[in-house]
């Protein structure tokens, strides 16, 4: 039960009755004048209970997309319902215009609908509708709050979708416009063609030359149906913000981005995220990966605690011996690197060709240019020696096979998906 705001008033309007007698009995009595008509107005209140609620699911949506919550309610009692009904949901969901003014006569339904904006990823869910309804008086009214099941999954904003257009366009170029001429790990015979000047000697056929009256080159294309895993790193290096960003978000980024444009190359993506223990590991076949990627990263969260990457490497191992391009989407942070993630190194590179891909923090370049004072000079000091730490470990990283793409949030999407093409062109998958 609930008062409004007339029940004070009507209270205060008992001075007068006080004036006209001022008497102890003339208080009392209409302190029980107010309680009676407070206990009358409860009484003739329609139940919450009357009221029948459905909602209606909610379809998924992208991080930082708008989402409508949609109630269905109905009033099966016989007394019209005049009240206020709120739809509640937990923070991260950014419910908005939520509270509703209900005006059901019996028998009628209303539908009302609920704004919400996710602030973080994964499974968002409705915490109760509270219902108030009020008696004909207006001085008190029944309240309620029920749970009516409500979910709204919140995916991976894919920000770097912009960039696929333009990768897509040079992969066509690639794969099925211009046969490339030199031959290499990651390449299948194409056709025969003349042999014109400036061709690589390197691809004559000498056998297909004897048979004809002019020199035949081979021409090599791309091959398909490679294999592309990429091992996601949630431990608690993925937990810094960089540019008010987890590291983990950007990471998915620029994993989903490599993921739709190698499958549209007809590469198979296999994914496995963990740290202490594996978190998700899945093989897509589809050419809608990202979607699958983006459903699988929904509840991934950065966890206080180092990367076991012997288990992430067995993770690895398990999907199959054959040759991959393995891309580990991982903090470039000197100790989590040289302590957990170089000894399981070189059984991945005797295997596979291996790539890191960190998220780096423009802001240790700001710093290292900030000295107008003796307190930036110290902080341009520490934010260089972080850096030059950063290189060695790049370079120890690139001694060992690994090749490492070191860019801030917006750029290392784009980066690894170049260095893939690079990789494709150059036959070295």
């Amino acid at each position: 039960m609930s008062i409004s705001g007339r029940v004070p008033l009507l209270v205060l309007a008992g001075l007068i009755a006080v004036i006209a007698r001022p008497q102890a009995g003339t208080v009392w009595l209409w302190l029980l004048v107010v309680v009676v008509l407070v206990a009358a107005d409860v009484g003739l209140a329609p139940r919450p209970g009357d009221l029948t609620i459905t909602r209606d699911p909610i379809p998924t949506v992208r991080l930082g997309r708008p989402a409508v919550s949609t109630l269905r309610i109905c009033n099966d009692g016989r007394r019209r319902a005049r009240g206020v009904l709120r739809d509640a949901w937990q923070p991260s969901a950014g419910a908005s215009a939520n509270r509703h003014r209900l005006r059901l006569a019996p028998g009628e339904r209303v539908v009302l609908r609920s704004d919400l904006l996710p602030r973080r990823r994964g499974d968002l869910r409705a915490v109760g509708i509270t219902i108030r309804t009020q008696g004909p008086l207006g001085l008190a009214a029944r309240q309620r709050t029920t749970h009516v099941p409500g979910t709204v999954r919140s995916l991976p904003p894919f920000d770097s979708r912009k960039h696929l257009p333009s990768r897509l366009a040079r992969l066509r170029e690639l794969d099925g416009r211009a046969a490339i001429r030199v031959r290499g790990q990651g390449t299948e015979f194409d056709s025969l063609r003349e042999y014109v000047r400036g061709d690589d000697v390197r691809s004559i056929d000498w056998r297909a030359s004897a048979r004809n009256r002019t020199v035949v080159v081979r021409t090599w294309q791309p091959e398909r149906d490679r294999r592309v895993v990429l091992v996601l790193d949630t431990s608690r290096t993925s937990a810094g913000r960089v540019e008010d960003v987890p590291r983990l978000d950007s990471a998915m980024d620029a994993a989903l981005l490599l993921a739709a444009l190698a499958a549209r190359a007809g590469d198979r993506i296999d994914f496995v995220a963990g740290d202490r223990r594996i978190r998700a590991r899945t093989r897509s076949r589809s050419r809608d990966v990202a979607a699958e990627l983006q459903d699988t990263m929904a509840d991934l969260e950065p966890v206080i605690a180092e990367a076991d990457w012997g288990s992430l490497a067995g993770a690895v191992t398990a999907f199959g011996r054959q040759r991959a391009l393995v891309v580990l989407l991982t903090p470039l942070e000197p100790s989590a690197v040289e302590e957990g993630l170089l000894p399981v190194l070189p059984s991945l590179t005797r295997h596979h060709r291996v790539v890191l891909a960190s998220v780096r923090d423009p802001e240790l370049d700001a710093l290292a240019h900030r000295r107008a004072n003796i307190e930036e000079v110290y902080d341009a000091a520490a934010a260089e020696r972080a850096m030059a730490r950063r290189r060695e470990t790049g370079q120890l990283l690139a001694a060992l096979g690994v090749a490492v793409i070191d860019a801030d949030a917006q750029a290392l999407p784009p980066a690894l998906a170049d260095h893939y093409l690079m990789l494709k062109a150059n036959g070295l998958l």
